[in-house]
């Protein structure tokens, strides 16, 4: 059977997948944090900047290998491979924050990366993701009105993406671990003016798709604060 790499392997993705800067993410991070993982590293672009910014120990998580390399020129340490089997050399109890940026939604199970992570948080550490928006307007027209889903290089439907994500599902996909939301913003933000004049016509029912992509901060809940009843705002 012939499989194409390009739907399985990241490595045929072209080089400024992995130079993106994520900017707007660094608002995400708490000033605070002084060691940090980047899981999805790339060349390590954003990290480098939390390093310089924050004065942080920066590590990072690549899955290829010669993206991994550059990335060892910028950051403190660099494992390469699948996240989930380079654990064990990720301390426990060591991070106070874990950054997945678009990485998520590459996972064939998410629930059960995240669940290990939370091992690797220190006291009041948290979980910051950047989570590709399924229910974003222009995916929507598409579906609804031309009936299509179609696939792509980048972008929402990356067709190396796994699983499908709404502001709503990751609310319920942390909250299910024993997480916290203590941050939930729309984030790269359609220009259109006809989305914005659409929203406001449904009272706001569809403000969630007026983004690319939702940023997310969250932090595990200890056993005794777990018996609280804590729910994100859909």
């Amino acid at each position: 059977m012939i499989i194409n790499r390009s739907l399985v392997d990241l490595s045929t993705k072209p080089a400024e997948y992995f130079l993106q800067p994520r900017r707007e993410m660094g608002r995400f991070i708490p000033r605070t944090a002084k060691r940090i993982l980047d899981v999805g590293c790339g060349e390590g672009i954003f990290g480098l900047r939390l390093k310089e910014g924050l004065g942080a120990e920066l590590w990072g998580v690549e899955l290829v290998p010669s993206i991994a390399e550059v990335a060892r020129h910028r950051l403190d340490r660099v494992l390469c491979g699948d996240v989930m089997q380079q654990l064990e050399h990720i301390r426990d109890h060591y991070f106070d924050c874990v950054i997945f940026n678009d990485v998520i939604e590459h996972l064939v199970d998410p629930y059960r990366m995240l669940g290990a992570i939370k091992q690797k948080l220190a006291q009041g550490g948290v979980v910051v993701s950047s989570i590709a928006n399924i229910r974003y307007s222009r995916n929507l027209f598409d579906i609804v009105v031309r009936g299509q889903w179609r696939y792509q290089e980048g972008g929402i439907l990356d067709k190396t993406h796994i699983r499908f994500f709404t502001k709503k599902r990751i609310c319920e996909m942390f909250e299910s671990l024993g997480c916290r939301i203590l941050r939930l913003e729309g984030i790269n933000a359609t220009p259109s003016r006809r989305v914005r004049i659409f929203n406001i016509a449904t009272f706001g029912y569809f403000s969630d798709a007026r983004y690319v992509q939702v940023g997310c901060v969250a932090e595990p809940l200890s056993t005794d604060s777990m018996e609280e009843n804590y729910h994100c705002e859909r």
